[in-house]
């Protein structure tokens, strides 16, 4: 477990810098790996430092002037001994190179505070020399249309200048290359790489980026190994989070629906979908009807088991359990429908059926009916951006897509969240609303004419609706982009005085000009580009100048640093995890002007329930959060759309007339930013794992309390079961079990009674007599009172032992309830849970068991249940494994019997008394599969049945291809004991 710690400097720091946690944690896995190896890869979360990683790390490896180390290091490089007052692998330049200019001037300037003499010039004049990609990966434009330039080397296609800052990096000695951001390389120029650093044989490679090994492609990873190995440091954005380091934060998503313009084009694009979708159901069109194909495909086979359709044709089978799920197919044998399968079929779903209907079907057909089938598809598929070619059914870029990208919708969404953060925040509000162009790049198609406006969705645009915004103008917004400075003029002017305080031969080059596109707006022009105008934009955004700025993605969304941000409006279309990390890190700065800072990123939406490809912006919202850790309402800190909001499903998004709804709770979470910060436990111990959670949505299965009742929010422990109901009988065991009544008699009760009621008359009937005798001795007056002391005492003892019988009759009585109600009461989650980690354990699948097992219920009655102290693989498995065991009867090798009593009625005495002595018989049978992964071996599936027999309580696993097995499958086939609703999500501890 990872305690979080206090920020200190280390050994060989330079004099004033103070390093962080994990900085420092990445400075000494960094020093050891030197001493092996010449290139090192390492990953901290933006803001998490790694300019200053990097900048230690060239400090300490930087030759001086006269030839020596810096003061203060002994051989950090690879640790060799010093001769001669300097390391043999101490370096004589360092070369940064980073994606944009705005990253390029925070490194030169960055690497003066730290002491180094830094420039930016490409003679390689300044021992630290911080360059972009570009101007390496110059290319030639004529060289880049080559057919053949796949085959040729990349370097022989970069332009002069490019071979020219290679060739000077080679010849200056031995070099440290940081390779900032270096996700970029892989996505760009990863061949190109290659290439150069295979002509920098002595150089040290250093490669610092936002992005975790498990987002990157396979190709990706493939090239990470071949150029820097394994990855040497990584810790990520809760774990910094966590130490104090960035800023609490809360990720929330504005859902809108397209203006009324978009909505009447959609709705009647889909009017063509639509009438097809109607025509494949018609069992009546085409040689083969669609849905008879789709059901020989994948419902009456008998030679392959789903599983095996499942691992060839994975969207295929998909798609058709949606179309189960909405009656328009059978249940194919053997499929369970998971939480993706539970809605109806997309446009994409009907889209693969119909090509593999075209595919293997309709092509080559000469059936006129065919021919008819065919010619409709290729009328309708353009409208949902498809066409049948030669080589079947290919996907482009839908303009439905292009509609819901870049809805106008979108900028009256950006501009309702700045305003419900100025009035949660007032004068502190700082937003940055974060675009993906300046300008559109292409005219709006013909198609598209009076839907969507020239400049729909890009900053330009949004700017405009902000402007035309009364609430969101006074926040005086500013867009800045690599080729403008665009605002009112009122605020314009405000920033050219704010500049002439600090450079006023800079303001008095500047000037406002009117904007042509945006009345009543202006640009502030002169002689200066992006790398001068970025900082000062950003020191009037962190002042107050402006509350509200607009900028691309290219150049905020990744390396631009201003402290005083609160908040992101992200209106970008991309999704790949990369851009998400660094555009989120934005706002995760620690503000030190502002200790309890905490920052709300948003995500906007545009959602159409009019065409069936409405859903696509949704899919965007959902591939941008997935792998991406926030806390959510219940402070668990979990990937994926249930972050945004715990009724959000990633497989399809909610209904338009609960956008309304789910708008507000966000805006209430917002606004509540101390329980954000509350719920991140800033400074609480932490392990920087992550692990697979099965939630079980809310339902009365497992007992779960109504929304909000006493047991929610709490963990919940399991206990083995007290009253197991056997065939024959009730076992009660264990220490949960009831405690019977310490002076039950061992006899039936109406036997002991009659025993003891004799007793007392013969003792009665001696007294009496024994009186009478005396009567004739004494006088009657004595031998009558003595007669009497005898009866009255015989009555007495009676009346005790009446008593004594009430007493036993109703301590057995209640604890035959006891036992009955226990014997009834169903399986808890936990007790499943626990009994699918001790048989993994004993299986040796996971070294954990029954103590790792958590179990969570929350306020709406949802189960979270997981496996602590795993790995990522072992929780992984867990999950799944749980997910099976209390999931449908399928085609399980083996299935275990649960047996059980009825304890809905009132009980009858005979039944109360069968249960107190241990003797009911069950009154059914429930039968549970053994998951698969326990079940492929016989001693397994024992184990298993002997886990959950302790917990749960079963009998003997039977194997279903026994005949008896086979009998037991034939009718329980597809039962459901529990009927819950799972779903699989990763959490972060």
């Amino acid at each position: 477990m990872t305690e979080p710690s206090a920020a200190g400097a280390s050994a060989g720091t330079a004099p004033g810098v103070v390093l962080r946690r994990h900085q420092n944690e990445a400075l000494e896995r960094l020093s050891e790996h030197w001493r092996a190896h010449d290139r090192a890869w390492a990953v901290l979360p933006p803001g998490a430092g790694k300019t200053m990683v990097g900048l230690e790390s060239a400090r300490r490896m930087l030759r001086s002037s006269e030839g020596d180390v810096a003061e203060g290091d002994v051989a950090e490089c690879r640790g060799d001994v010093v001769e001669g007052g300097a390391a043999r692998d101490a370096v004589d330049h360092v070369v940064v190179l980073g994606p944009n200019t705005a990253i390029q001037s925070q490194w030169v300037r960055a690497a003066r505070d730290h002491g180094l003499d830094a420039s930016h010039h490409r003679d390689l004049r300044s021992p630290v020399t911080v360059l972009t990609y570009q101007s390496i990966a110059l290319f030639d434009a004529d060289a880049e249309v080559d057919d053949d330039a796949h085959e040729r080397p990349l370097m022989a296609r970069l332009h002069p200048r490019g071979l020219e800052v290679v060739r000077r990096i080679r010849d200056s000695g031995r070099v440290l290359v940081v390779l900032d951001e270096c996700h970029h390389l892989l996505e760009v120029w990863g061949r190109l790489l290659g290439e150069i650093l295979a002509e920098l044989p002595g150089a040290r490679v250093l490669g610092l980026t936002a992005t975790p090994p498990d987002a990157l492609t396979a190709e990706q990873s493939a090239l990470v190994d071949e150029l820097f190995g394994h990855v040497v440091y990584e810790t990520s954005i809760p774990a910094v989070v966590r130490e104090g380091d960035l800023a609490p934060f809360a990720e929330l998503a504005w859902l809108c629906s397209p203006t009324t313009a978009e909505e009447d084009w959609l709705a009647e694009q889909a009017e063509r979908f639509t009438t097809l979708t109607t025509r494949l159901c018609d069992p009546a069109w085409g040689s083969t009807p669609f849905l008879s194909w789709v059901d020989r495909r994948f419902v009456d086979t008998d030679r392959v088991a789903w599983l095996d359709l499942v691992r060839q044709w994975p969207a295929e089978t998909s798609a058709a359990l949606r179309l189960h799920h909405v009656g328009l197919l059978r249940r194919p044998e053997g499929a369970r429908l998971g939480e993706q399968d539970r809605r109806p079929p997309t446009a994409d779903d009907w889209m693969v059926l119909v090509t593999d209907w075209a595919g293997h079907c309709l092509s080559g057909s000469d059936d006129p009916d065919d021919l008819e089938v065919v010619a409709e598809i290729r009328h309708t598929l353009p409208a949902i951006g498809c066409q049948w070619t030669a080589r079947g059914i290919r996907r482009g870029r839908s303009p439905v897509d292009r509609v819901l990208a870049r809805s106008a919708a979108k900028g009256i969404a950006a501009a309702r969240i700045a305003v419900a953060e100025h009035r949660a925040l007032g004068d502190r509000m700082r937003t940055l609303i974060l675009c993906d162009h300046e300008r559109a790049s292409a005219t709006v198609p013909v198609g598209l004419d009076g839907v969507l406006d020239a400049q729909a969705g890009s900053a330009y645009g949004v700017l405009d609706g902000l402007l035309a915004e009364p609430d969101v103008a006074v926040l005086a917004p500013l867009l800045v982009t690599g080729r403008s400075v665009v605002g009112a003029e009122k605020t314009l002017g405000a920033l050219r005085d704010a500049i002439a305080e600090a450079a006023p031969d800079l303001a008095a080059s500047l000037r406002i000009s009117p904007d042509p596109d945006l009345p009543g707006a202006g640009r502030l022009e002169g002689g200066w580009t992006s790398r001068r105008w970025v900082p000062f934009v950003t020191r009037f955004f962190e002042s107050g100048g402006t509350q509200v700025l607009v900028g691309t993605r290219g150049l905020l969304g990744e390396g631009w640093n201003a402290r005083r941000i609160t908040g992101l409006i992200d209106l970008t279309s991309v999704t790949t995890s990369t851009a998400v990390v660094q555009t989120r890190g934005r706002a995760l700065r620690t503000d030190p002007a502002w200790p309890d800072k905490v920052a709300i990123n948003w995500t906007v939406a545009c959602v159409s329930d009019a065409h069936p490809q409405g859903n696509a912006d949704w899919d965007r919202l959902v591939r941008k959060h997935t792998g991406y850790y926030a806390v959510d309402p219940d402070g668990e800190i979990t990937d994926g759309v249930a972050h945004l909001d715990p009724l959000f499903s990633p497989f399809a998004a909610p209904a338009e007339s609960d956008f309304d709804a789910s708008n507000r709770r966000a805006l209430t979470r917002a606004a509540d930013r101390a329980g954000i910060r509350e719920s991140w436990q800033v400074g609480t111990p932490y392990e920087d794992h992550t692990a697979r959670t099965l939630r079980i949505l809310p339902t009365r299965a497992f007992g779960v309390p109504e929304a909000g009742g006493a047991s929610a929010g709490r963990r919940l422990l399991a206990e083995p079961a007290a009253v197991v109901p056997r065939e024959d009988g009730l076992e009660v065991r264990g220490t949960q079990a009831p405690e019977a009544p310490a002076r039950a008699p061992r006899r039936p009760l109406p036997d002991r009674l009659g025993r003891r009621a004799l007793a007392v008359l013969g003792w009665a009937a001696a007294f009496v007599l024994g009186g009478a005798f005396l009567a004739e001795v004494f006088n009657e007056l004595v031998a009558h009172v003595f007669a009497l002391g005898v009866l009255g005492a015989a009555g007495v003892q009676g009346f005790r032992s009446w008593q004594r019988w009430r007493e036993h009759r109703r301590l057995g009585t209640a604890y035959a309830h006891q036992v009955l109600a226990l014997a009834a009461r169903p399986p808890g989650l936990g007790q499943f849970a626990a009994a699918v980690a001790d048989a993994l354990r004993a299986a040796g699948r996971t070294a954990v068991g029954s103590e790792a097992v958590r179990v969570h219920v929350d306020a709406d009655g949802e189960y979270r249940c997981h496996l602590a102290d795993a790995t990522d693989t072992e929780a992984a498995l867990f999950a799944a494994v749980l997910d099976e065991a209390i999931g449908p009867i399928l085609l399980p090798r083996y299935v275990v019997p649960r047996y059980v009593v009825d304890g809905t009625v009132p009980p009858d005495r005979a039944r109360l008394r069968a249960a107190r002595e241990e003797s009911l018989p069950a009154d059914g049978v429930v039968w549970h599969p053994v998951p698969t992964e326990l079940g492929r071996k016989k001693s397994d599936a024992e184990s298993y049945a002997r886990a959950l027999d302790r917990w749960v309580g079963c009998g003997k696993p039977l194997y279903t291809g026994s005949p008896e097995g086979a009998g037991v499958l034939a009718a329980q086939q597809g039962s459901d004991p529990f009927a819950v609703t799972t779903v699989m999500r990763r959490h972060w501890t």
